[in-house]
């Protein structure tokens, strides 16, 4: 690990994790500006530069570059991901990543970071690959919900969101004044009490979010180049865009393809 600066993306269950592992055995060598889900590398120019200027590694933890081309050479950095192009089932998740660059003994591999790991690649459906409990699960997509920051505001507009969703075919619509998905994704997954659904689509203010099949995602990402998708591809993943009020028409467009 000698040499690296570990710079952490947006905040989640995972990263948490991530920054704890970073704690136990890299705690002189992470920056963690507390950054929201969606974070890109521009957040960290000044120490990307400054780590690169002092001979060190710099490790972009979940942070698309979003810097200039020239500004630096990128042969110089270290990508830990799994969204976009590096996500799927048989890569190896962020904090998979990150516990290999580490060099950690397997004994440090405890089931709760099985879990997490097994989330982030596959939400629920992955744990129930795991072996998860019931309470196991609810446990972990609890956690994550709150290392997202999601209120309590949030979980109570979830339930009224849920109630309101309407059918278009094999759509699931679900539109929402929060601006997260988590509790109302959560909400609608069977191993949680449930409704279930094949392809769901969730409408935010700012945004929008799918959790669909992995057919349904791939022609998404390919459709949106500024979009973000991830999960257990090619069977099953998310896939989510800002959505302007200028674009706000492009939402009929989603749900047309997408019954």
């Amino acid at each position: 690990m000698a040499g690296f600066r570990f710079l952490l993306g947006g905040a989640d269950l995972e990263m948490a994790e991530i920054r704890s592992l970073l704690d136990r055995h890299a705690a002189d060598r992470v920056e963690d500006r507390r950054l929201a889900w969606g974070a890109t590398l521009s957040a960290y120019r000044t120490e990307l530069l400054a780590a690169l200027a002092a001979g060190e590694t710099p490790v972009a933890i979940e942070l698309p570059d979003d810097l200039p081309p020239g500004l630096f050479d990128r042969d110089r950095m270290r990508v830990v991901d799994h969204h976009g192009e590096r996500a799927g089932a048989d890569k190896p998740t962020s904090i998979e990543q990150v516990f290999a660059l580490l060099g950690l003994p397997a004994a440090e591999w405890t089931r709760w970071l099985a879990l997490v790991a097994a989330n982030d690649r596959a939400h629920v459906a992955g744990m129930l690959a795991a072996g998860a409990s019931a309470g196991e699960i609810a446990a972990v997509r609890a956690a994550d919900r709150r290392a997202q920051g999601v209120t309590e505001a949030d979980e109570a507009e979830a339930v009224r969101a849920i109630a309101a969703r309407r059918q278009d075919g094999g759509l699931t619509v679900v539109e929402t004044v929060s601006h997260t998905s988590s509790a109302i994704a959560d909400r609608m997954m069977p191993a949680l009490g449930g409704p279930g659904y094949r392809r769901l689509l969730v409408a935010m203010p700012e945004k929008v979010a799918v959790f669909a099949d992995g057919e349904a995602i791939r022609a998404l990402g390919e459709s949106y180049p500024d979009s973000w998708w991830g999960g257990d591809l090619p069977a099953a993943g998310y896939w989510g865009m800002t959505l302007p009020a200028v674009r706000r028409g492009e939402l009929g467009a989603l749900v047309s393809r997408l019954r």
